[in-house]
């Protein structure tokens, strides 16, 4: 069952790499057998990250992407070389109500979560149909894309289109032997909203939640490793919500 799961001669493509869930998932797809792209904006992190690849033995480079610039996202393609695997996991989000929500906000959270996403994966996909090559792409939704809350109402919006667009791109390319899929994760603790959990606010989210506490990173290399690999071969346009049940929960 291993062989199944093994990464071992693939090249996979992370965005969003320089921290938190994209910088985890680059680990998961090394320490899988992967070759790694790390593509962010903040080169040093980039640079720190490659090197503690490299002391684990995982071959990585790294390329400055924008994924708000459709000439960056090409550029960075075209330096990347041959790719099997694209995990698209760039993303932002702005918190304001929507009656306060401006317009460039707006733009900034759509254009890097959606419109990014969908021009790495077209440009990914033109190489792979061109080159005759099956590829994988796994977006990184949310179950906000699912489900709404408030004073996001951008991020709700951009993953929920990507959600439909993993499913209409999935549609479309499958005669190319080109694998669409996306996980929906819940909330996951990362560097960066690590101390909201350990607040009043955060402790009464983490009681929404059916398993009643929250994610870790590592709870998405399965379905990371499922997606990207043999193991999902016969898998294209699938969501995996991986949330403790909380698209379960009572409303």
């Amino acid at each position: 069952m291993s062989k199944l799961f093994d990464l071992s001669g693939k090249v996979a493509l992370v965005t969003g790499a320089s921290s938190g869930l994209g910088a985890h998932f680059a680990k998961c797809l090394g320490e899988a057998g992967a070759s790694v792209v790390l593509a962010a904006r903040r080169a040093d992190r980039l640079e720190s990250l490659q090197a503690e690849l490299g002391a684990k033995n995982i071959k990585a480079t790294s390329l400055d992407l924008d994924v708000q610039s459709a000439e960056s996202i090409a550029a960075a393609l075209e330096k990347a070389g041959p790719l099997d695997i694209v995990v698209n996991n760039a993303g932002i989000s702005i918190v304001k109500p929507a009656l306060e929500m401006q317009e460039k906000d707006w733009d900034a959270v759509v254009d890097t979560n959606l419109r990014g996403a969908w021009l790495v994966a077209q440009g990914a996909a033109k190489r792979w149909v061109a080159d005759k090559r099956p590829g994988s792409i796994v977006n990184i939704a949310s179950i906000l894309g699912l489900r709404t809350i408030g004073q996001v109402a951008p991020y709700n919006a951009s993953k929920a289109g990507l959600i439909h667009l993993t499913q209409v791109l999935a549609m479309e390319w499958a005669r190319y032997q080109i694998r669409v899929n996306a996980i929906c994760p819940g909330y996951i603790e990362t560097e960066m909203n690590g101390p909201f959990w350990k607040t009043t606010a955060g402790q009464r989210l983490i009681e929404r939640i059916p398993q009643r506490r929250i994610g870790q990173p590592e709870h998405l290399d399965g379905a990371l490793l499922l997606l990207a690999s043999e193991a999902g071969t016969f898998m294209t346009g699938s969501l995996l919500t991986v949330d403790g049940g909380h698209m379960v929960s009572s409303l």
